[in-house]
């Protein structure tokens, strides 16, 4: 590993976390993701063979630690949680701005987005079906009592309400930057099929964790 050559703790901090990729890694711990594919999954750019290489890296530096069925944070893996979110507001409120096409994969969104979806007040199988009209795609979520799921391809199953909008809006939804009921009100994103569960879904879908931190940074404007 390079190393800067001063003793400084800030310069101990960078030199453990300052590789490409690794606090994205620490960031899908820390809302969660456990196994290897998860974060494979939510890191479409980082190849298999460096994500392993990271992961010993962490490893290595006691961040995280190797469990029977994937990887934990340790106690310091933790206390990276208010550094990692701190991060979220200084961005959210300088380095934030209109979505680029190339930070827009799709497939990304429905993997973020299935993984945030409380089904606990579900006494039975959901599927919504998600339309991406500017990319021509449709994703299904299966919403089960205590579990959700996304699938790329049709399921099958009888569906019981379709959202659909562009790529750029849905991703403003989940990052909190608009509302998804004033979004719909907007003519922004269509959301209709069955009343409870078009009534119910903004209530499930808990957003992204860093959606706190984009509304913070909006509220100077609104005032």
């Amino acid at each position: 590993m390079r190393t800067y050559g001063q003793y400084c703790p800030i310069v101990r901090a960078v030199e453990v976390l300052g590789d490409r990729w690794t606090l994205l890694i620490v960031r899908d711990m820390l809302v969660g993701a456990t196994r290897f594919n998860e974060l494979s999954r939510g890191l479409p750019g980082l190849s298999r063979a460096l994500l392993s290489r990271r992961l010993r890296q962490l490893v290595h530096a006691g961040l995280i630690v190797r469990t029977d069925d994937g990887y934990a944070l340790t106690r310091a893996g933790e206390d990276l949680r208010p550094l990692v979110f701190g991060l979220a507001d200084w961005g959210a409120r300088h380095a934030f701005g209109d979505p680029k096409p190339e930070e827009l994969d799709p497939e990304v969104l429905m993997w973020w987005m299935h993984g945030r979806i409380d089904t606990s007040a579900l006494d039975k199988r959901t599927v919504i079906q998600v339309e991406i009209a500017d990319r021509i795609r449709k994703y299904w979520l299966v919403l089960e009592p205590g579990d959700a799921s996304v699938c790329y391809t049709d399921p099958g199953f009888d569906i019981d309400a379709v959202l659909a909008a562009d790529l750029a809006t849905l991703y403003r939804m989940w990052v909190g930057e608009i509302e998804l009921l004033d979004a719909v009100r907007a003519g922004l994103i269509d959301l209709t099929g069955v009343r409870w569960v078009v009534r119910g879904l903004p209530n499930w879908l808990r957003l992204s964790p860093v959606a706190p931190s984009v509304r913070a940074a909006q509220e100077p404007a609104r005032h």
